[in-house]
């Protein structure tokens, strides 16, 4: 038995790119609570990378009041249930212009376990053409540049880079090269 057990749910917010819900639960002792979940779909974390270099993308995150550099990533449009592979081309493709001839499951992230129900996964891209980006007005502020390995490392040191996703994706890589 789960150590906590939903007694109902009630959907409070709905917008095309996710659910917020409140759920009454019961724990093991009997006490009764209450938990707010995020519902969103599976995300995809691309780390587009040349042998040398990672291709980074910049944008404006309004919860956080600052441009941020990260890897591209995304979810699908109204909340839709894409294949993984499919959505991190897709993604790739939307934000940087980037179209993979390789593409490898580096693993999975729970993105929030804390408050969202979604989760995440990791693909390195490789065998890299460029193409033209075909970025959704919400990231029409976005940049895109290359960053050599050493300079990406330092941008993490000094808290340049320090999107979560971005993060645990680059801990994947490390440990997929370790074999």
């Amino acid at each position: 038995m789960d150590p906590v057990q939903r007694v109902s749910s009630r959907e409070v917010y709905r917008n095309d790119w996710m659910t917020v819900r409140e759920d009454a639960v019961r724990r093991l002792d009997g006490s009764e609570g209450i938990y707010a979940v995020v519902d969103k779909p599976t995300c995809a974390v691309i780390i587009p990378f040349d042998g040398a270099r990672f291709h980074l993308v910049e944008q404006f995150r309004y919860p956080l009041g600052q441009r941020r550099w990260e890897f591209p990533m995304g979810t699908a449009p109204n909340r839709a249930d894409v294949p993984p592979l499919e959505l991190a081309a897709r993604e790739l493709r939307e934000e940087t212009g980037l179209i993979a001839g390789s593409m490898t499951d580096l693993g999975r992230t729970d993105v929030a376990p804390g408050i969202s129900s979604q989760r995440g996964r990791v693909f390195l891209a490789t065998d890299l053409t460029q193409g033209e980006a075909q970025r959704e007005v919400e990231e029409q502020d976005m940049r895109t540049a290359w960053f050599e390995l050493d300079e990406f490392e330092k941008m993490i040191v000094t808290g340049d880079i320090t999107d979560a996703q971005t993060l645990a994706a680059y801990t994947l890589l490390l440990m997929h090269e370790r074999g």
